[in-house]
């Protein structure tokens, strides 16, 4: 990052400094293709000593990659001509996408922090800026999961079952990481704490929900692989859609919503996307599913 760009990142940062959240900008910690990010001394509002700072690049420092897979099924409330801003990608599509990226992060660690999830803990949004919990300490950040080494099989075992659980604890809430990888999960005094969640996804209105929560689980297999850990990623995968897909959640929400005849109630419609699942024998994917059953299993943090 050049030094105009990076004393731009800072300025965007005033609204904190004037309304309490923060008192100083320690260092910069981190700038890759989304945002930078700055360790700072946090005010008292924040309940924090230390607070990271992520300031998001602009649509004219930044692209949105394959953009189309992650925002389906979240355009919904948009008009048609946003949408159609979006796809021509014009000033106006890529300035709603941008906003629509800051905004998704923070709405998802609101709702995930809040169901007990390992996630960071999210603080206040001001423009183009998220401030939340720092995840280190003053003189070190806390290392990406690539950076980690298990000389315990049985350790390393435990780290990858405890982070198949929190995909399933984001499924239960009808989430999706959907570009999870040993890049993005910090561990921190034996914890593993997940970030980066621009691109989540929802799965009941997204037919790519499946592929990317198996890719999902995919990428932690197989960094853990290397580590003992013999895990099958696509029958984990499979079994974890299978039990979001039968939880009974989601069943006789609203009286007599479904109802056949006074009744339990029924669903009126299948969770998730028709097509989106994995496929059955003999099959292509997205075409049907396994018929397995069970409840969504909510991982404790």
């Amino acid at each position: 990052m050049t030094k105009e760009n990076l004393e731009l990142s800072i300025d965007l940062l005033e609204p904190f400094f004037d309304e309490g959240w923060i008192t100083d900008v320690i260092r910069p910690v981190k700038s890759g293709k989304e945002a930078t990010v700055y360790l700072c001394r946090a005010g008292i509002r924040t309940e924090e000593d230390l607070v990271a700072a992520k300031v998001y690049r602009s649509t004219n420092q930044r692209g949105f990659k394959n953009a189309a897979v992650y925002l389906e099924g979240g355009m919904r409330a948009m008009s048609r001509r946003t949408k159609a801003a979006i796809a021509r990608r014009s000033d106006f599509g890529r300035d709603v996408l941008f906003s629509s990226w800051i905004a998704r992060e923070k709405e998802t660690l609101d709702a995930l922090y809040k169901v007990g999830a390992n996630v960071p803990r999210p603080i206040t949004q001001q423009s183009t800026a998220f401030l939340m919990a720092w995840i280190g300490d003053e003189e070190e950040a806390a290392p990406q999961l690539r950076q980690v080494r298990f000389d315990d099989p049985l350790k390393a075992t435990r780290i990858f079952d405890f982070l198949v659980a929190q995909v399933e604890l984001w499924l239960a809430h009808d989430l999706v990481h959907a570009d999870l990888s040993e890049y993005n999960v910090l561990f921190w005094r034996g914890r593993p704490i997940v970030i980066d969640f621009p691109p989540a996804i929802d799965p009941r209105f997204n037919h790519n929900a499946y592929a990317l929560l198996q890719r999902d689980i995919g990428n932690l297999a197989r960094h853990f692989e290397r580590f003992g850990v013999q895990r099958d990623a696509r029958a984990l995968a499979i079994a974890t859609w299978e039990r979001w897909l039968h939880s009974d959640a989601w069943l006789g929400q609203g009286v007599g919503v479904g109802q056949e005849g006074g009744g339990r109630a029924t669903p009126l419609r299948s969770r998730a996307p028709q097509g989106a699942g994995p496929p059955g024998p003999n099959q292509t994917a997205g075409t049907t599913r396994p018929r397995r059953t069970g409840n969504a299993r909510r991982a404790d943090a």
